[in-house]
């Protein structure tokens, strides 16, 4: 009688090296990953669009047709001059100086980060009579949403204008005007209603002359307008504040030989 492992046969020398068998692998077909893509992004679009959407203000002729109190239409017969991105310890108090011997008043929009690092050119900018309003913390662009952010940033400038100045402020201006609906909600939060702008100078550039500012200045102003300016080249090009400052005079001369008076946000009637 032979050994029972004579009986079992041995396997070919192929298949005794062989891998041992694996289940097929089954890839999803391109239509069922771009449903799932589309699951996935679909919650996205819609956070990015909310984000993003009001910042469509920004847009001049859309503002003022359809948002004329965010771009800041007042009494007709006013003007509300505005200045961004200050304090700063060099320029704001030239501009201080020069709005003195014009005896007009302003707004100016502060960021919050220079209001702690320079108080008491705030203080200054409120003991002359003008009015403080918030810029934001810092001069940023807001891309990706960010409520929680945006109410901490806003709610901390208007926080240390109060208690800079003692008053609380009372407009909102956003960097670059951009009006996301995160920090139109900020504003909200910190009791500060937004409001842009219907005329600006393009006082930021590097080409930025006293002529030009003045030039671009009146062929947007009209009676009722709010104009924007600024008093300090933080985040503009090195030394524009100069063409600003030299233009001031004759943009205000301008108003007033238009019959219009010139003065801050509080007096313009806004809404």
């Amino acid at each position: 009688m032979s050994h029972p492992s004579a009986r079992r046969p041995l396997p070919p020398p192929f298949l005794a090296d062989a891998p041992p068998l694996r289940p097929p692998v089954v890839r999803p077909s391109i239509r069922a990953v771009g449903r799932r893509a589309g699951t996935v992004l679909a919650p996205v679009a819609v956070l990015a669009a909310a984000h993003i959407v009001p910042a469509a203000t920004w847009l001049p002729g859309l503002r003022l047709r359809c948002f004329p109190s965010l771009a800041g239409t007042g009494c007709p017969g006013h003007v509300a001059l505005t200045f961004d991105d200050g304090p700063d310890p060099v320029s704001t108090p030239r501009f201080l100086d020069a709005l003195d011997r014009l005896e007009v008043r302003a707004t100016f929009f502060v960021l919050g980060e220079q209001v702690v690092r320079h108080p008491g050119v705030v203080r200054e900018t409120v003991r002359r009579g003008h009015e403080v309003a918030v810029h934001g913390w810092s001069h940023d662009r807001p891309w990706l949403p960010s409520p929680v952010r945006d109410r901490r940033d806003v709610a901390r400038a208007a926080a240390a204008v109060r208690e800079t100045t003692g008053r609380s402020p009372r407009w909102y201006r956003p960097p670059y005007g951009i009006l996301t609906s995160g920090r139109w909600a900020a504003a909200r939060s910190a009791g500060l209603r937004p409001v842009l702008w219907t005329a600006w100078a393009r006082d930021w550039t590097a080409e930025a002359t006293a002529a030009s500012v003045r030039a671009t200045a009146a062929a947007e102003l009209r009676g009722g307008g709010t104009l924007l300016l600024h008093d300090t080249d933080l985040a503009s090009a090195p030394g524009c504040w100069h063409a600003t400052l030299a233009a001031l005079p004759e943009i205000v001369g301008d108003c007033r030989e238009a019959g219009l008076c010139v003065g801050p946000l509080a007096e313009h009637g806004t809404g």
